[in-house]
């Protein structure tokens, strides 16, 4: 998948395999970084290398820069993840043989233990060379594995877990070896080793398993749009491929049927679930003019609709994309993990030889002092510190897409949470951006050509209330000549050879009109119509607050958040709206290009702000922001410039997204310190004796499970008012 930007610049996603531990991901991403024209981010759980091009550098020279890393990398395109599934598959149910056959070859070794206990347990032992018979497959064929792996880190200039497990076990084996070949007095550690590699084996599985579960909110979302539709074809229905569908081809949708691609109805009505991109279970009444979305599903009618969004214009790989945008991305809480992984097997190699140094150089007993050296290498385990983050991040932004919040990036994610100040546009935001005629005030005779001058005017403007006279005069409009817009205040044309302007009281100068006063006391947005100094026509317009956005303000207040509403209304209008919300500061007045500076002006004192607005003049403000959140059906622009999209166009989506924010974090936390505590622990156990090498197999290879595990109980997150 790649995609166009600024200039020469662009990214290439690429499927990387041969990653073992976080060690590898850092590796690889330090490689990459180093050559001229890339800038990536190498994501371990979802084995995803993000690279950013520039100037000369192309998707070829990454590829050849992975591979002489050490791993594979594979540009991933439409059908990569079908390709990825089966081969992961395929892989899967190899090492599940390979892992039984190790569980055979192992069993015996470690059986004979329990019968050596006692006075005369050496007599039990079986004998050595059936041993290294046994242990000889587990260590070199089922643990090739780890050799390989070793051999390209080291080679790559890095060191990973491969190097610790490897390194580990042939001590072992090598040990126990020249015991048996010549027939040395010392006890042998054949099941030591064997254990350890079925362990990891083991535990790799797992990991596998459980990593494979964090990806599912793409996988579902992949399987959810249809691989077919009706189209229509000179006059016939025809079932085609949804890939060969284009923008204005006219397609069906039959009642219990999933729409394929984006689109506009030009016949028929129903009901849609839009649950799967909204997280909203109620459906969506449907008639001619309105957008349906691809993957959602049909109920009773039949709808008639042209395409508008196709392939990977979508509303659903939009959301895809984003998705994995997302789960590629690292949080800031990851920069201390991942330069703690920099340097961590080195360090862990640094202390087995201590520990083998320092016992045998004071005890004397060199077996010792390896089993010992042994378990530290064993032990230490840096794949739980490199999953504790893109795991959490993985499921939580997946659990996020199902409840209709799309993440852009971790960053913002963690952001999310530590919001001080939260900054909301009103039309389109606050209320429902849908405002309505309510209140004319003209002579008679003037009323219905003083609208339509109005609506004329209006036609050139893509503001909300421009919309909402439109509507209202339903009739022909005439032709306007010298259109001119004023943002904050309003147009001015020519129309039939006369000078109208059409704005705001302060700026037609009729401020203090009685009937504007009482309409914008009643929460009303007040336009006039004039020719010259002649005032023709005052309309009030009325935008209703959305539902839910009073409730939503009342949550963001339970949570300590200053709320401040940011609006161009006049300040009577304003307040009118902001005590309908439960708003208790907002500013009035504020032109379009000023949003951005009020945003700022929030920010000092060190305050985190947040910006949530849906048009194209909150782009500014929402860029400005510290967390930017857009409303769904807001601008193109608005969206690309926030850090979250809240598609349910619900203020409800945007507490649930900084919720979202604090279970997520509060699982990286739980991660990091387990992955933390778990080595500060084993590693000073097994230097000084007390642990085993094949418990601290165990320990290590349950490690990452752990850890994965526990990011997956984000699962259980749901939205509030969907609980």
């Amino acid at each position: 998948m790649s995609e166009a930007g600024v200039g020469t610049t662009r990214v290439a996603e690429f499927a990387i395999g041969g990653m073992t531990c976080a060690a590898c991901s850092a590796r690889l991403e330090k490689v990459l970084n180093r050559q001229p024209g890339m800038q990536a981010n190498v994501n371990l759980a979802a084995e995803r290398a993000r690279v950013r091009l520039e100037g000369a550098a192309d998707e070829a020279a990454v590829v050849a820069a992975v591979t002489k890393a050490g791993f594979r990398a594979e540009l991933v395109d439409k059908q990569t993840r079908a390709r990825e599934k089966a081969e992961k598959l395929r892989v899967y149910r190899s090492e599940i043989k390979r892992f039984w056959i190790a569980v055979a070859l192992t069993l015996p070794l470690v059986g004979q233990m329990l019968f050596m206990f006692g006075e005369h347990g050496h007599m039990n032992e079986m004998p050595r060379w059936l041993q290294l018979a046994l242990a000889t497959p587990v260590q070199f064929w089922i643990g090739w594995r780890f050799y390989d792996g070793a051999y390209k880190a080291l080679r790559g200039g890095g060191a990973n877990m491969d190097v610790l497990v490897a390194l580990g076990t042939s001590m072992a084996w090598g040990f126990s070896t020249v015991v048996t070949v010549f027939g040395l007095a010392q006890h042998v550690y054949f099941e030591g080793g064997a254990a350890v590699i079925t362990l990891v084996l083991l535990g790799k599985l797992l990991e596998a398993s459980a990593k494979a579960r964090t990806s599912e909110a793409i996988e579902a979302l992949v399987r959810l749009q249809p691989k077919t539709a009706r189209v229509e074809r000179a006059g016939q229905w025809l079932e085609m491929p949804v890939e060969a569908l284009m923008p204005g081809d006219v397609f069906q949708v039959r009642p219990g049927e999933s729409v394929p691609v984006d689109g506009e109805v030009i016949d028929g009505e129903s009901s849609v679930n839009e649950a799967m991109l909204t997280g909203e279970s109620m459906p969506v009444g449907k008639r001619c003019g309105d957008k349906v979305f691809a993957a959602t599903a049909n109920a009773q009618g039949v709808l008639r609709c042209r395409a508008t969004g196709v392939g990977e214009h979508t509303l659903l790989a939009g959301i895809i994309r984003m998705v994995g945008e997302a789960q590629g991305s690292k949080a800031p809480v990851q920069r201390l993990a991942d330069q703690i992984s920099a340097i961590f097997v080195p360090t862990v190699c640094a202390i087995a030889l201590l520990t083998f140094v320092g016992w045998w150089g004071f005890g004397g007993d060199f077996a010792e002092a390896l089993v010992n050296a042994v378990a530290v290498l064993v032990i230490a385990c840096p794949c739980a510190l490199g999953l504790a983050t893109p795991t959490a991040i993985m499921v939580g932004t997946g659990q996020g897409a199902r409840a209709g919040i799309l993440v852009k990036n971790a960053e913002a994610l963690e952001r999310a949470e530590k919001i001080t100040v939260l900054a909301l546009d009103k039309t389109g935001t606050l209320t429902c951006g849908t405002p309505q005629l309510t209140d004319t005030q003209a002579r008679a005779a003037m009323a219905e050509e003083a609208l339509r001058l109005a609506a004329a005017l209006e036609n050139n403007s893509e503001h909300p209330l421009a919309r909402a006279m439109i509507a209202a005069a339903a009739v022909d409009l005439p032709k306007v000549l010298n259109f001119k817009a004023l943002p904050g205040h309003g147009v001015e044309g020519e129309i039939e050879g006369r000078s109208l302007r059409l704005g705001s009281p302060d700026w037609l100068g009729f401020a203090a009109d009685p009937a504007v006063l009482a309409w914008q006391q009643a929460g009303k947005t007040v336009i006039g119509l004039q020719e010259g100094e002649q005032l023709l026509a005052l309309f009030a317009i009325a935008d209703a607050l959305r539902p839910s956005s009073r409730a939503a303000v009342a949550r963001l207040r339970e949570r300590g958040i200053r709320v401040v509403m940011l609006t161009g209304d006049n300040a009577a209008t304003a307040a009118a709206i902001a005590a309908e919300a439960g708003i208790t500061e907002f500013r009035a007045g504020i032109l379009p290009g000023d949003k951005a500076a009020a945003v700022a002006e929030l920010k000092q004192g060190g305050a985190l702000v947040a910006m949530v607005g849906d048009g194209i003049n909150d782009a500014p403000a929402l860029a400005a922001a510290d967390v930017s959140f857009a409303i769904g059906a807001g601008s193109d622009a608005a969206v690309e410039a926030a850090d979250l999209t809240l598609i349910r166009s619900d203020l409800q989506g945007l507490v649930d997204a900084i919720e979202l924010s604090g279970a997520t974090l509060g699982k990286i936390r739980q991660n990091l310190f387990f992955a933390f505590i778990y080595n500060i622990i084993g590693i000073p156990l097994a230097a000084l004796g007390l642990l085993n090498p094949v418990v601290a197999g165990a320990a290590m290879a349950m490690s990452s499970v752990s850890v994965v595990s526990n990011s997956l109980l984000l699962k259980r997150w749901r939205p509030k008012q969907a609980s």
